[in-house]
């Protein structure tokens, strides 16, 4: 299974810069995990409804213009006994206890497994924020363990807002008071981690320095200033099953770049 992540920061800007259609053609992913579509449904053209290759599937947040999360799946895939199912793809969003009226979480259930694009809050616009995403992280990894102990097959990937470890942002100490890389945002990786949920790219790549988001206004990818705010993670008992995970630095069209994740 071919998994990519992408925060694209307006799905339809993408596609009208060619860069969605870039990423479909060179990776071919099975399933895309997107983040930030900033559009309703109807916004949307044929091309990102009514693909002849993927079933699609969008959360959009109830503000027009903001958020939302959205998951396509190639409509081939299952067709071959390697794969973990021949089931249609089952498209659901939210959680439970939560109303999900930004568009934060899109599942998709293919057989046993369950994969899940999400788009975590930024907690930086006010001080009720900052509460609202310390609530959605502990709610959403009490969904997580809650999926696992069912005997479900959980991946889970998107923007989640939070650079880990000072290796994770180009200037650290420059950033120990913002909200991205706040004590608690960071304790909480810590947290997910310990409940044996791993960061797959960092468990394989403990050294590697490697970034995902860029501040646009001031050309920080250009220097490479940027952060690793992006990731997959899934269940340490999982691990064996995956092949490989890897920043696609050279994809353009939006402020993050995809993280692939490769698994057999």
């Amino acid at each position: 299974m071919n998994i990519i992540s992408w925060n694209v920061n307006g799905i339809r800007a993408v596609e009208r810069k060619g860069e969605l259609q870039k990423l479909l053609e060179d990776y071919n992913p099975d399933v895309l995990l997107i983040q930030e579509i900033k559009a309703k449904p109807e916004q949307l053209s044929k091309f990102l409804t009514e693909h002849e290759a993927y079933h699609q599937f969008y959360h959009p947040a109830e503000k027009p213009g903001y958020a939302g999360t959205g998951i396509w799946v190639k409509k081939s895939y299952g067709s071959s006994t390697h794969q973990p199912t021949n089931s249609a793809p089952q498209f659901s969003s939210g959680m439970p206890e939560f109303q999900d009226t930004e568009g934060r979480i899109a599942r998709v259930d293919l057989g046993d497994w369950s994969i899940f694009g999400v788009y975590f809050p930024n907690g930086g616009k006010s001080p009720e924020a900052w509460d609202d995403k310390l609530v959605f992280y502990e709610k959403f990894l009490q969904y997580m363990n809650q999926l696992r102990d069912e005997g479900r097959h959980v991946i889970w990937g998107g923007d989640v807002n939070c650079a880990h470890e000072e290796i994770d942002l180009a200037r650290p100490k420059d950033n120990l008071k913002s909200i991205g890389f706040l004590p608690e945002e960071r304790a909480w990786v810590t947290k997910v981690i310990e409940h044996n949920w791993l960061d797959i790219f960092r468990h394989l790549n403990p050294e590697e320095i490697i970034y995902s988001w860029w501040h646009v206004i001031s050309r920080a990818r250009l220097r490479n200033v940027g952060w690793r705010i992006d990731y997959f993670f899934v269940d340490q008992a999982l691990l064996p099953q995956v092949q490989e995970i890897k920043y696609l630095n050279a994809q353009m069209g939006s402020d993050h770049c995809p993280v692939q994740l490769v698994t057999v």
